[in-house]
């Protein structure tokens, strides 16, 4: 609840509040992507190799894996605002101490705490709409903060590129400083105050740290079991990983409060939209990691050009989206979560060409494109298909849970990476290991993808698929980082007789 007025849309203060919580998101849909393409520069600047690398990526994506749903509680419990603000300037004194970071390690540690902070202000901008705007005004506020979003996770890459090439990888960093305090600003005179009256009890800060130290041991298993093969030290820790996931879905089932309530997981289209999130988004992370370090390190691109090579992929996702979201309305779930991993299986397959002579407009752009049609066949309904899998006031915990999958997800394969392309050591900077790694990546992640098309064409076939899951044109952020976020949905009304 909130003391203030609800806001209404158009008025100053309403383009206040949503400037606000689209900046501070847009900080962690920005830093998802842009700092992919800075990698073969830091690798040369702080003499990183294969693992360190990874770990710039990991650092910020296992941390904001396994908290976002805790980062979420507490701003229900101890005020959105609060925990807004307090997750940004987390976020930005980590973006500085990454900025000046003068060794592998250091900066690993601060993406690890910008990842923290992501955690607290992501879902806190969104729960800020929908506590503070007037019921009939939630769904064009919540829009435009997707849509928003969606842009700055389209020109994330591109902004990345320019300011390596202009300046240096630490200003990607850097740069978002001011817009933090920008954020800070318009957040403390602005923002008005709320909690969830009905958010009571203790929080269920076992699971997260639980959560979280089974993603972090398997992360380090698979990035050390790359460097330095299957010793049984690493082997050990990836049990240890399995054991602690197993303790987690324990004490999920006991404690009163859980972080993932098991009883979301009865619905078996629930269940099965998040089998897919987790096989295909495991594909994504990958190719999104491997193919700004393939065009620079193999192909020569600059930072600029291969940050400008993926942007036909969001370009395509945002002009059509909204309308692959109403397709499940129509055809139901199956037809589109099964044919738009197959089409976006090829587009990556097709990238497998990348080579020192490649032809952009040949072997990028085309493959590029299929790709981009793929995912918009499949992003907007894989999420629509997850919010008509349960009861309308389960909606934000089934965003929240599907949103957790996909980045977990992400982090994983990327930590194989190493281990599956043969990048340990200093390779991940070497052109000829470069090119013959991404081969091996771009067909494993095209199988990843068929796998994912299998897993929907044999699972969806709940009948609750064909209930209409009102999909609107903007309802939905269909960023390739994380699944789209939904608007509240207004209640339904009654039926003629």
């Amino acid at each position: 609840m909130t003391t203030a007025a609800p806001l209404v849309w158009g008025t100053p203060r309403a383009r206040l509040v949503l400037t606000a919580t689209v900046l501070g998101s847009s900080l962690s849909f920005v830093d998802a992507t842009v700092v992919n393409i800075a990698l073969p520069r830091i690798g040369r600047a702080l003499d990183a190799g294969t693992a360190g690398l990874t770990w710039v990526v990991n650092g910020y994506t296992l941390t904001l894996a396994a908290l976002v749903l805790l980062g979420g509680a507490l701003g229900d419990r101890l005020g959105r605002r609060r925990v807004f603000v307090a997750g940004t300037v987390l976020f930005a004194v980590a973006s500085a101490v990454c900025g000046l970071a003068p060794d592998i390690g250091t900066l690993v540690a601060a993406r690890a705490a910008q990842g923290v902070g992501g955690a607290l202000l992501t879902p806190g901008s969104l729960a800020i709409l929908q506590a503070s705007f007037a019921h009939d005004d939630r769904g064009r506020a919540i829009g435009a903060w997707s849509g928003l979003g969606g842009v700055a996770g389209a020109v994330g890459p591109f902004l990345g590129g320019w300011i390596v090439e202009a300046a240096s990888w630490r200003w990607v960093f850097l740069v978002n400083l001011p817009v933090a305090a920008m954020v800070l600003a318009l957040a403390v005179r602005y923002v008005p105050e709320s909690r969830d009256p009905d958010a009571t009890g203790r929080l269920d800060v076992p699971g997260a740290v639980l959560l979280a130290a089974s993603l972090a041991a398997a992360t380090y298993a698979l990035t050390a079991a790359g460097a330095s093969s299957w010793t049984w030290p690493v082997a050990l820790t990836l049990l240890a990983g399995l054991v602690l996931g197993a303790v987690f879905v324990a004490h999920e089932r006991r404690t009163a409060r859980p972080l993932v309530p098991p009883s979301i997981f009865g619905s078996r289209l629930f269940g099965v939209a998040n089998l897919v999130t987790l096989v295909v988004y495991a594909a994504l992370g990958v190719v999104f990691f491997a193919v700004g370090v393939t065009l620079q390190v193999g192909a020569g691109y600059s930072p600029l050009a291969a940050g400008l090579s993926l942007l036909p992929v969001t370009a395509v996702m945002l002009l059509f989206s909204s309308r692959a979201g109403a397709l499940v309305e129509r055809t139901g779930p199956r037809l589109p979560l099964t044919i738009g991993p197959l089409v976006a299986a090829v587009g990556v397959a097709m990238l497998h060409r990348i080579d020192s002579s490649t032809s952009y407009v040949l072997d990028v752009l085309g493959p590029a494109l299929v790709f981009g049609a793929g995912l918009t066949t499949l992003v907007a309904p894989l999420t629509a298909t997850v919010l008509a899998a349960v009861p309308d006031h389960q909606a934000g915990l089934a965003s929240g849970v599907n949103n957790a999958v996909a980045r977990t997800a992400g982090l994983l394969g990327v930590a194989a990476v190493p281990l599956v392309a043969g990048l340990s050591g200093d390779r991940l900077i070497d052109p000829d290991a470069v090119l013959a790694g991404f081969e091996v990546l771009a067909w494993g992640c095209a199988g990843l993808l068929v796998l994912g098309s299998l897993v929907a064409a044999v699972g969806t076939r709940d009948p609750r698929a064909r209930r209409p899951c009102r999909s609107e044109p903007a309802a939905h952020h269909c960023a390739v980082t994380g699944p789209p976020a939904p608007v509240q949905r207004p209640p339904e009304q009654p039926r003629a007789a």
